[in-house]
């Protein structure tokens, strides 16, 4: 069999944060990459910071929430490459995580699907609620909902 060509490459993009949702979100979407010979784009937004008066604590808290992403996506992306072999693209950005969204779509063609996390309990968070709602029609790709209650056996027999 052929290995793929690079434009039809399937892009699983994932908006990672710290919610055990989003994990499951992951987890689902590398062992679907891999299942296809697809990749993972990795997408962290960082809130906007809010203003201080003085510049230089400004700075000095976005430098350590930086610093922050970047470590919770290396260690992510280095499971990523356990899981799939294949070390996922890693975006962080900040300000609005929908807008963030938008823009990761509209610039990676090759982004077959978005890849949401839905919490086991309560309300879905703002980006399932912003892509499953009323704009659920508006990406030129897929949109994927997991559910953040399934375990590994049930992801697995999924994918």
């Amino acid at each position: 069999m052929e290995a793929p060509a690079a434009d039809s490459v399937r892009t699983y993009l994932v908006v990672v944060d710290e919610t055990p949702e989003s994990r499951v979100a992951l987890r689902y979407a590398a062992l679907r990459a891999r299942s296809v010979g697809g990749q993972m784009l990795l997408l962290h937004t960082m809130p906007a910071a809010e203003f201080i008066q003085w510049g230089g604590v400004q700075a000095a808290i976005e430098a350590e929430a930086a610093e922050n992403a970047q470590s919770l996506l290396g260690a992510i992306a280095d499971e990523v490459v356990v899981w799939t072999g294949k070390r996922p693209g890693i975006i962080v950005t900040k300000g609005d995580a929908v807008a963030a969204v938008l823009a990761t779509v509209a610039a990676e063609p090759s982004i077959h699907a978005l890849v949401l996390g839905a919490s086991a309990k309560g309300a879905p968070g703002p980006l399932v609620s912003y892509f499953a709602g009323e704009h659920a029609g508006t990406l030129p790709c897929l949109v994927m909902i997991v559910p953040g209650g399934l375990d590994e056996a049930r992801l697995s027999a999924l994918t």
